[in-house]
């Protein structure tokens, strides 16, 4: 969230960020797709990953994943060390060369790739076309299953009532809570509760956690208050780092209160691994 305005004037008047336009998504599901695991996932979710490419296979596609793929070069980006966000966005577009769909679970990650790879390329012609054209092929998860892969789930697990958080920049750049909420509307014994605080950030916004730890932890203190307070018997979001963040707070807390990633959640209730 910081990043938003931590270069404003201290009365500039703060005006959102238009949401995304409406984009048309493939009639048919893909033979083939890339998964863009993430750092994160990769590194402290990945059972969440695997559960990712479960999903997609379960629809019929082919899920490649591109053993050199690391970071999508927000972290620096959003930092504003452009030219090293533009190096390591650079070795991105070169694994992901087949024209095929790349789906990312993490709408704050498929945002980078989708809204900034063409800021960061803008001044290199050669390498803006497959930036542009990498962009819009990148679908955040939740997204990719349902408007690409049409899924219908059927619930398969016990009635419980879990809270959606959605990363603050998940949501303004691809809308990553409303696909999750659709895809929880069919689990037929899930229900979603509202939270107060359910469109803040939780307080992580990747490095503003390092630079500004008081603020963050402030943050992050009125959310899991907030979703220990809503009755909810688990957390689900589709975004590893603020999972990370709000667990982290919650085993400090000692509460009971865990959160999941949106995949591994929807692959348990419609029957995976059963």
């Amino acid at each position: 969230m910081n990043e938003l305005f931590h270069n404003a004037a201290p009365n500039a008047t703060r005006v959102a960020p238009p949401l995304p336009k409406p984009r048309q998504y493939p009639q048919q599901k893909p033979a083939n797709a890339y998964l863009f695991g993430t750092c994160v996932l990769d590194l402290f979710f990945p059972e969440a990953g695997m559960d990712a490419i479960r999903l997609l296979e379960r629809e019929g596609i082919r899920v490649h994943f591109p053993q050199g793929q690391s970071c999508c070069g927000q972290p620096a980006y959003t930092s504003g060390y452009t030219d090293e966000a533009r190096a390591v966005a650079r070795a991105q577009l070169a694994l992901f060369e087949q024209d095929w769909p790349l789906v990312v679970p993490s709408g704050s990650c498929a945002g980078m790739i989708r809204e900034h790879y063409g800021e960061l390329f803008k001044d290199e012609p050669a390498t803006l076309d497959r930036a542009l054209a990498l962009a819009e092929r990148t679908f955040e998860l939740a997204e990719f299953l349902l408007h690409v892969c049409k899924v219908q789930f059927e619930d398969q697990g016990a009635p419980t009532q879990v809270a959606l958080h959605t990363s603050c920049s998940a949501r303004r750049e691809m809308n990553t809570h409303l696909h999750g909420r659709a895809l929880l509307a069919q689990l037929g014994n899930v229900a979603r509760v509202d939270h107060d605080h359910e469109s803040e950030c939780c307080g992580f916004g990747g490095t503003f956690s390092v630079r500004m730890p008081d603020i963050s932890g402030a943050m992050v203190a009125d959310k899991t208050r907030a979703l220990r307070e809503s009755g909810a018997a688990q957390v689900v979001s589709a975004d590893c780092g603020c999972l990370l963040n709000i667990n982290g707070a919650l085993e400090k807390q000692n509460a009971a209160l865990r959160g999941q990633h949106l995949a591994s959640f929807l692959w348990q209730r419609s029957g995976g691994g059963r």
